[in-house]
């Protein structure tokens, strides 16, 4: 499966299955984020679910976020 990163993706990061499976996680730039070809060659775009006072988080600390899930899920 392939999941993109995205502020509006249709499925939030908690409820999104990644116990198992070969799984490929894309991040877009720090500024523009996904590109609109990458994003339509992803099997799902995948919000992290944030505080109302932030906008966003880094392409670093989204990816951080986003491997400790998966790793969560697979130990």
């Amino acid at each position: 499966m392939v999941i993109g990163l995205a502020a509006d993706g249709e499925v939030s990061l908690p409820t999104l299955d990644l116990a198992d499976g070969p799984l490929v996680v894309v991040i877009g730039s720090e500024g523009n984020g996904l590109s609109r070809l990458v994003a339509e060659n992803c099997d799902q775009l995948v919000s992290i679910p944030m505080a109302n006072q932030l906008e966003s988080l880094n392409a670093g600390v989204a990816a951080s976020v986003t491997l400790y899930a998966i790793a969560q899920a697979r130990a």
